[in-house]
């Protein structure tokens, strides 16, 4: 018997109402509008990683090392005799403390002190300073801050006065690091010329060569020529794995903002280039000292 069962067609299908249909295309729609805009979060998102990925790469990763010493956390490269430079902006020092000091698990070898500035200006801390130093049994040493403003004799003069090296000090410093080029008609040659007067009128008096203290870049700018190859160099470079500078250097103060037991706030801290024997060679002989008082 045939069946009875009824056959649907296209044209007995029931027909969906207008509205319905209009419906199903709005979901369609704001379906491929919620894609795009997903797709679109994460493009800008990708874009804002690669960014900032760059900005720490240009802005961020080459001051790490200054960020790092600010919240206590420096780094100090490896090295065995260290010690620091100071001046009366540490004001008051604990020197009962300072000398049983150690830097990065280093006994504190040795001490800067700021003396002269100039033809005029004496670091009003210096004398306690240098005093306390010898009495507290840390190797000490004096130097001058040079000054584009005065003859460069008149203040190998005053710093002889005012500083009285003796056996077992380090030899006398001096610290060139004005930018010339805020001086208006400064001539470089002048500068490497005043330098080299200073450095040659200490030495004759001391008997002994000076340590030229310098910035790297200000070392490679102003004072490359070979005539300062003869004295050891003390380069201040900071923040840095290792010292970019690839000549001979005695000391590096590789941070500004150190810190150690006796001083309250920030502190350069410094490392010499070599053992304790060779740091032991460099310091003031008895007949060296003897000559001085002559």
């Amino acid at each position: 018997m045939p069946s009875q069962r009824k056959t649907t067609t296209a044209r007995n299908r029931p027909v969906r109402p207008a509205t319905h249909r209009k419906a199903t295309k709005r979901r369609r729609r704001a379906g491929r509008r919620r894609l795009s805009t997903r797709l679109l979060l994460i493009l800008i998102g990708i874009i804002g990683i690669l960014y900032i990925a760059f900005l720490y790469k240009a802005l961020v990763s080459p001051y790490s090392f200054r960020w790092k010493a600010l919240y206590g956390e420096v780094t100090y490269p490896p090295g065995e005799v260290r010690g620091i430079d100071i001046s009366h902006y540490q004001q008051k020092i604990d020197w009962n403390v300072l000398r049983n000091a150690s830097i990065q698990g280093s006994p504190l070898r040795f001490v800067f002190i700021k003396a002269t500035e100039g033809t005029d200006r004496f670091d009003p801390n210096f004398n306690s300073n240098f005093h306390a130093a010898r009495r507290n049994g840390i190797v000490r040493g004096a130097y001058h801050f040079f000054s584009l403003g005065s003859s460069a004799s008149k203040q190998a003069e005053f710093f002889c006065r005012m500083v009285q090296l003796e056996e077992g000090d380090l030899p006398p410093v001096l610290d060139v690091e004005t930018e010339i080029e805020h001086i208006a008609g400064y001539d470089v040659n002048k500068l490497r010329s005043e330098v080299l007067t200073w450095l040659r009128i200490v030495e004759r008096h001391y008997g002994v060569k000076p340590i030229l203290y310098t910035g790297y870049k200000f070392r490679m700018r102003y004072l490359s020529d070979a005539a300062f190859d003869d004295y050891p160099f003390w380069i201040a470079h900071y923040y840095v794995d290792k010292l970019a500078y690839k000549g001979p250097w005695a000391f590096w103060q590789h941070t500004d903002a150190g810190r150690i037991d006796g001083i309250k706030g920030d502190v350069d801290i410094n490392l010499f280039n070599g053992s304790l024997e060779d740091f032991n060679r460099l310091l003031i002989t008895p007949e060296v000292a003897d000559s001085i008082f002559q």
